[in-house]
């Protein structure tokens, strides 16, 4: 794979087609034999619900695999199995009767173990009834650390994806547990972070901190060695931290606004004083995010991103569920620029694509 593949939106459409989506489709295949084998009912229920009903994450996140150019196999080996896990566990999280904040950081524990090429064995479950997954999350784990392994400069980076990891586990933990306690405690994790933009919401920071497309960029461009230096892996860091992840994660909360509510779930996009701020507020990460790609190498490439993001959400049936869902949505498509509309439009013929040509299960 090379530059071409992704140089123009269409090419960029062709290549996610006939070469991405196969590839992770391969990869959740065989995550999906592998989860049917687990012993346990209830964790092997999860697990095949969080690839079945989650695959998307998967193949969204694998259009990064491009960067790694000829390595862009293994990237996707890495990005799927630790998309898979990040799946799985908010899974047992989000099913889970005990709300216990210890059990959902052991859970999480491995996450921390695939950055810091851990070869501790770890009971992740220590904390729950359900115990026995025939080590299945293990091997996930491993998968990912032998991918790391391989990277050329993974020592130039592993600060970086350890803070985007430990933010991430922070919120699983916060969000989880009981829900009178999860606001006070999202709002000290943000008390703490180090944004310069103060003028970021509690809220919009915890939904920049859920997203994992940050440890996807900086890993598939350390497979091509000499590619990254201390400027390219801040620019990345503070480009796709808070402002690219913050549009991912919020436009993922606009749509399910209606199911939260019916579900009381915990949802970002409530926090809003109004609906109009929200507006206002995800248009700025939009503008914030096209700023903020233009010092990175590849700079179109992270354009279609976010471009990418704003059509596959749009996209969405739920948008008509929303208050003033289809004006909402032409703002922030316009907001998003001309390749934002045409992935747009370009997006069911994608999801007939998948549907017809790439039954995985």
């Amino acid at each position: 794979m090379n530059e071409r593949d992704y140089r123009s939106a269409t090419q960029l459409a062709k290549t996610a087609v006939k070469k991405i989506i196969p590839a992770v489709n391969e990869e959740l295949h065989y995550w999906h034999t592998r989860a049917e084998k687990i012993p346990n009912p209830n964790l092997r229920k999860q697990a095949l619900q969080s690839i079945e009903a989650k695959a998307f994450h998967a193949r969204g996140g694998g259009i990064y695999a491009m960067l790694a150019k000829d390595k862009w196999r293994e990237a996707i080996t890495f990005i799927v199995a630790y998309q898979t896990i990040s799946d799985y566990l908010d899974n047992l999280c989000d099913r889970s009767d005990s709300l216990d904040p210890i059990d959902f950081r052991s859970l999480h524990q491995s996450m921390l173990s695939i950055f810091n090429l851990s070869n501790e064995t770890i009971n992740y479950y220590h904390h729950r009834q359900d115990q026995d997954d025939g080590g299945y999350l293990d091997e996930l784990v491993r998968v990912c650390q032998k991918q790391l392994r391989q990277l050329p400069d993974y020592g130039l980076i592993q600060e970086q994806l350890l803070e985007l990891a430990m933010k991430y586990i922070d919120l699983q933990v916060d969000k989880h547990v009981l829900p009178e306690d999860r606001v006070e405690r999202l709002i000290k994790s943000f008390e703490n972070n180090s944004l310069s933009d103060r003028t970021i919401a509690w809220y919009e920071y915890s939904a920049a901190t859920g997203s994992t497309l940050a440890i996807f960029c900086l890993i598939s461009y350390a497979y091509q060695k000499d590619r990254l230096s201390a400027t390219i892996i801040s620019d990345i860091y503070h480009g796709y931290f808070p402002y690219i992840q913050g549009l991912h994660i919020l436009l993922d909360y606009l749509i399910d606004q209606e199911e939260d509510r019916l579900e009381n779930d915990l949802n970002f996009c409530f926090y809003y004083p109004s609906h109009e701020e929200m507006e206002q507020r995800i248009v700025y990460f939009i503008d914030q995010s096209k700023k903020s790609v233009r010092h990175l190498p590849d700079d179109h490439f992270h354009r279609y991103i976010y471009e990418g993001l704003l059509a596959l959400y749009l996209a969405d049936p739920k948008v008509h569920t929303i208050k003033d869902g289809q004006r909402l949505k032409r703002r922030l498509l316009k907001a998003g620029g001309y390749r934002a509309r045409f992935f747009h439009w370009g997006i069911r013929f994608l999801n007939r694509h998948i549907k017809t040509t790439d039954q995985i299960f």
